[in-house]
């Protein structure tokens, strides 16, 4: 096989397509591998430049890649797609890795900086946080909508609401009675049904 110059990797769960160019241009490698075999392939590969789009795992893959001496370049999806063949209509691993391996031999292409551990982490604890707080923002706006069926009012805002929701459940005023055998039956034993 001539020498690999550059290799374009279209990375997925299971099976990873790889295509690769030497320095003249020429298409010396087509092929897919599985993921538990990808490590070992680039391991035995003489090192080169390899690019991927920066998804899920192409970080983690880049780190382990620059580890055993590869040089690794992140391009970001809506940079590759200008290079794939058959245009939007077409999209399939194979033409991934292919314009992904295109994208990456343009003088002027921009690249996404390879994040370490420590920056995915912290990454991480900032879109769980927010996806708490999507998510919990989203269940009380939905508890003050079906509030509003009994003639329970509530003011916008997390802090109104926890500040105002027992005493609004308590109010006599409120034809809340029903809800509240629910969400006590609820919270200690079957659900209540329909």
């Amino acid at each position: 096989m001539d020498k690999i110059s550059r290799i374009g990797v279209d990375l997925a769960k299971n099976l990873i397509q790889l295509h690769g160019v030497d320095s003249t241009e020429r298409v010396v490698l087509r092929k897919a591998i599985s993921r538990q075999k990808f490590p070992e392939w680039f391991a035995n590969l003489e090192p080169c430049l390899v690019a991927m789009e920066a998804c899920s795992a192409a970080h983690y893959w880049a780190r382990k890649l620059r580890a055993i001496g590869h040089e690794v370049r992140l391009i970001a999806p809506q940079f590759v797609a200008p290079y794939r063949k058959g245009g939007k209509h077409v999209k399939n691993d194979r033409l991934d890795a292919e314009a992904i391996c295109e994208a990456a031999g343009r003088p002027h292409m921009r690249f996404v900086q390879i994040k370490t551990a420590d920056q995915q982490n912290v990454l991480l604890v900032h879109t769980m946080r927010t996806g708490f707080v999507e998510e919990r923002t989203a269940l009380v706006n939905r508890l003050r909508g079906e509030l509003v069926e009994f003639g329970v009012f509530l003011p916008q805002g997390i802090d109104a609401f926890r500040a105002r929701f027992v005493e609004a459940l308590e109010d006599g005023a409120t034809e809340t009675e029903r809800c509240r055998a629910y969400c006590a039956a609820a919270r200690l034993g079957p659900h209540p049904g329909p």
